[in-house]
């Protein structure tokens, strides 16, 4: 038989030491939780960013005492309801690119998109903001591509779809963060409850133009082999989630609900490619496409990553040919018989 150890001493060093981790645990996620939250006014948020690990810590220290015990239980219990119960919001002062959210509306068989963005940009936060509404038959819907684009190493890029039509349009659909103008953008923040979720729905001279000619990333499309069942089944599920957040707001977050993870939901894969590397590690997304037969595989994937870039000349902007422009040298496979 295991002996368990009935000494007082052991015991309380145990407790100690679980108490400790938790307290540790708690501050760390819920100081920054409070400086990246939308509580206002500022002097509030920060305030009680100051003010949260000052009393855990003090509660803990003093936890023989009962009144700092009920201290340490009574912070911990409303930091929890308070941020569960945080609620997202659609109605905030928001940066200029996330203003004007789109709209859709089906009509049979014909999508009615409503403002669809379209800025011309002259620096990255310097622009023209311009809309236009578009109709799209679910029938010509002929194609979907997978951006990646990166603006630093490898292992981290913004990944999103751009949907191709018979006509030669293209609607690019990227999962966003969306920001108050008041904060300026931080990768930190996306873990807690800072940014709302956003889809911006724009043509690709604004999504992908701004991109390759005005920000100077690395710019990669790669076409999507899907059957055009798989085809409309995407698409109308980005259309229900625009619909959806326009009227009931959701958080964004960095691990669980971000560019990636979100066009896989709408693509309704399984639990365990969410959880794949490749994902978490975003600059590797199309890696994994390879890998589950979704690009082109008659190429080695370096070959074909490598083929797939945008290249721009120098000094270009995005005219009206944009989209035809930037597909003229890229490999893009268009045999039916290869779509899955």
């Amino acid at each position: 038989m295991p002996r368990t150890s009935n000494n007082p001493a052991h015991n309380r060093r145990w407790a100690h030491w679980f108490a400790g981790c938790a307290t540790f645990l708690l501050g760390a996620f819920g100081t920054p939780a409070l400086y990246y939250s939308t509580l206002e006014p500022d002097a509030l948020r920060l305030g009680l960013t100051c003010l949260f690990p000052l009393v855990l810590g003090t509660a803990f220290f003093l936890r023989t005492h009962q009144t700092a015990r009920l201290a340490l239980a009574g912070v911990s219990a409303a930091f929890a309801v308070w941020y569960v119960t945080d609620p997202p919001k659609n109605n905030r002062d928001w940066a200029g690119e996330y203003a004007v959210p789109a709209s859709v509306s089906l009509e049979g068989r014909t999508v009615h998109l409503h403002h669809v963005r379209n800025f011309i940009y002259k620096t990255p936060s310097d622009y023209t903001a311009r809309y236009y509404d578009a109709d799209y038959a679910l029938d010509d819907l002929s194609s979907v591509d997978l951006v990646t684009s990166y603006w630093a190493g490898e292992s981290i890029a913004h990944v999103f779809l751009s949907f191709g039509f018979r006509d030669g349009r293209h609607v690019a659909m990227s999962i966003e963060t969306r920001r108050q103008k008041k904060f300026p953008y931080s990768a930190i923040a996306g873990f807690f409850h800072h940014y709302e979720l956003f889809y911006v729905v724009a043509d690709e001279r604004d999504l992908i133009g701004v991109r390759t000619d005005v920000r100077k990333e690395r710019v990669y499309l790669y076409r999507l082999l899907l059957s055009p069942e798989a085809r409309e089944r995407l698409f109308k599920s980005y259309l229900q989630e625009v619909d959806h957040l326009s009227h009931t707001p959701e958080w964004y977050n960095t691990l669980t609900s971000n560019c990636t993870t979100g066009i896989l939901t709408r693509a309704q894969a399984s639990f365990r490619y969410r959880l794949d590397w490749r994902i978490l590690l975003s600059g590797y997304t199309a890696s994994l496409a390879y890998k589950l037969g979704l690009l082109d595989t008659h190429l080695d994937f370096r070959t074909l990553h490598d083929r797939s870039r945008i290249q721009r000349p120098e000094g270009a902007t995005p005219g009206p040919d944009y989209s035809t422009q930037i597909r003229q040298t890229l490999p893009l496979e268009t045999d039916p018989s290869s779509n899955r």
